[in-house]
């Protein structure tokens, strides 16, 4: 009888024998499919040529499935991304699920199909895995480990790499995943297209490579957003680093959600947005390249790295303990308003999300 004829997942697939034989190869090797995973030995032999990242991440989201996506194409992607921010070329991945007893294996097949597609997008190859099976009630689902190596071709992407005078680009509008898992989540039958920015960041970043684009950091927005970024790279430099809200690309859905549950755009999590700092000379150049590729077009120039005093507007300074004053703002993020004055961008603090990836 095929191991695969019940409809959900039992505790047998998880149990070494011929239901998880059965399970992994007509699931998981039919489609993941290269010579070296096809090996079947304990462990992937891999070759490079020259420095390699390696990155891994777990995935948890609730819930798995989701507009613009799943969390099979949000495995896959996030890891091949964390490898681009660092100037890598995604090569190898891994892949580990663990699976509740009563899962059904037709979402199963959907997962895997979707984690194949994004494969090919960067032409990654996952050349190793695990699967475990647990009781019903001992995990939501399905849970995805993956990790990765690259080879890197761009060296020397740093959060320490600031310098006075860069500019910041945004490389599309911010906000959408976290919202996307908030409607999903809460059942929110709005009147709108939104979906989760979740995507494969190689393509472009090769682009940016290709064309000689001197990048000093790079970083996709994930957990914390925008936010959590720009102060990470202000205190990692040492710099301060100042933001135009009215630069900063947000949807109109976005905007509404924020205002309806008390969220800022800036702290909410993306999969498919990334920041960079470039000098200013090359800063036009980078627009031209992202907003030629890959859901870039609304890319933008949203601040800039200073190393100098900030004068704040002086009535906030005066009467908000939050806002911008004369003093040092190194290793600080400043927004300034379109009213004219201007704030900290601080990192976001509690969990204002849990399990959004």
């Amino acid at each position: 009888m095929n191991a695969l004829a019940n409809k959900v997942i039992q505790l047998s697939h998880g149990g070494g024998g011929k239901e998880m034989n059965r399970l992994i190869k007509d699931i998981f090797f039919d489609a993941f499919d290269n010579a070296i995973l096809r090996s079947e030995e304990d462990a992937a032999v891999l070759h490079f040529d020259g420095n390699i990242a390696f990155t891994t991440d777990s995935f948890t989201v609730s819930p798995i499935f989701f507009a613009g996506g799943d969390i099979g194409k949000l495995a896959v992607a996030g890891t091949v991304n964390d490898l681009a921010m660092m100037g890598a070329e995604p090569q190898y991945l891994s892949c580990s699920v663990i699976i509740e007893e009563g899962f059904e294996i037709a979402k199963l097949k959907t997962i895997v199909a979707s984690m194949a597609s994004e494969l090919k997008k960067s032409n990654t190859r996952i050349v190793c895995g695990d699967t475990k099976v647990v009781p019903k009630g001992c995990a939501d689902g399905l849970f995805i480990n993956t990790s990765g190596v690259g080879r890197i071709i761009k060296p020397k992407i740093s959060v320490k790499n600031l310098e006075a005078g860069d500019c910041i680009i945004v490389s599309r509008d911010i906000g959408r995943h976290g919202a996307a898992i908030l409607m999903a989540r809460e059942g929110l039958a709005l009147e709108s297209e939104l979906t989760s920015d979740c995507a494969n960041l190689w393509p472009i970043v090769e682009q940016l490579i290709a064309a000689n684009i001197d990048i000093h950091a790079m970083r996709d927005a994930t957990r914390g957003g925008l936010s959590a970024v720009l102060n990470e790279w202000a205190k990692a430099s040492n710099v301060c680093i100042e933001v135009k809200e009215e630069s900063v690309p947000v949807s109109d859905e976005v905007k509404g959600l924020c205002e309806l549950y008390g969220f800022e755009p800036f702290d909410l999590a993306n999969e498919g947005t990334f920041i960079i700092a470039v000098p200013a000379a090359n800063a036009e150049k980078a627009m031209n390249v992202m907003q030629q590729f890959c859901h870039c077009q609304a890319a933008s120039i949203i601040g800039q790295v200073t190393t100098e005093k900030v004068t704040a507007d002086k009535a906030n300074a005066g009467n908000d303990s939050n806002s911008a004053t004369e003093n040092s703002q190194q290793g600080k993020v400043i927004l300034h308003t379109p009213w004219g004055s201007a704030r900290y961008l601080d990192v976001p603090q509690g969990e204002l999300l849990p399990r959004i990836c």
